[in-house]
């Protein structure tokens, strides 16, 4: 089976823009789900709504694509299952490693959802001396005294960094002179990286602040609608904020 290290995605070199490879997996959820249930074909409007995008916009990045589906049919759910799948990268095998086995770096060893997505948790390391030999989730934990020979065994080039804040850095500069070249970073800290490597960063509590902001507008529209004016009008400031699609830009990574 083909490796990370050996093969990766056509997606930059063919010009799909970076918005559209963010809803790929969107796409993705949503036609495995109609897949499961033996639905043969879509249509746009379902298949939009069931990403939580609008028809036009999923038309378009489709066309990125080469998938235009077929008037008054849709689109075929298993060959767009195995296209984006393809596109993604995820037709092939992924060799993961992950560093810091906390609670957070536990729950992610146990997500059932690797494996099914083309991802596979070649092993699991942390500092901590005690933890060595562990077994989470049945992979015995390493010590990060070994993390470059792992990567190196493993072909790896996806690590994913679930370290306290100050341990991060640090690791991330091992992961990267090891060969790993894309990082999930879990800790709460933006991480320096060199050209060529890629940062996604998923801060729990950064989501939550935008949530709370959403409901505290929220708050503020129903109590001036209760004192019978108007919520304010969108202002040019709001648009500016805008990504280039339309939408609000989401927690950009590190």
């Amino acid at each position: 089976m083909a490796t990370g290290r050996t093969h990766r995605p056509a997606t930059r070199s063919r010009g799909i823009p970076e918005a559209t490879v963010a809803r790929l997996p969107l796409y993705l959820r949503a036609l495995t789900a109609l897949s499961e249930r033996s639905v043969p074909t879509v249509s746009s409007e379902e298949l939009a709504a069931a990403a939580g995008v609008n028809s036009a916009k999923l038309r378009k990045d489709f066309s990125y694509l080469g998938s235009y589906g077929t008037r008054g049919v849709g689109y075929d759910v298993e060959y767009l299952v195995y296209q984006i799948s393809r596109e993604l990268g995820l037709t092939q095998d992924w060799p993961v490693v992950i560093v810091g086995i906390g609670n957070l770096g536990a729950a992610l060893a146990n997500y059932g959802g690797f494996a099914s997505r083309g991802f596979r948790v070649a092993a699991l390391i942390d500092a901590d001396p005690a933890m060595a030999g562990k077994p989470v989730a049945g992979i015995p934990v390493q010590h990060t005294d070994e993390l470059e020979k792992i990567i190196e065994d493993n072909g790896v080039s996806i690590g994913v960094i679930a370290t306290p804040a100050g341990a991060a850095q640090p690791v991330c500069d091992r992961l990267v002179a090891a060969g790993v070249t894309s990082i999930l970073n879990f800790a709460p800290t933006v991480l320096s990286v060199p050209d060529g490597v890629d940062v996604r960063k998923v801060d729990l509590s950064i989501e939550l602040q935008i949530l709370a902001f959403h409901e505290q507008r929220k708050a503020g529209e129903e109590t001036a609608a209760g004192d019978g004016a108007q919520p304010a009008a969108r202002t040019r400031a709001d648009s500016a904020d805008q990504g280039p699609d339309g939408d609000v830009p989401a927690v950009m990574p590190a």
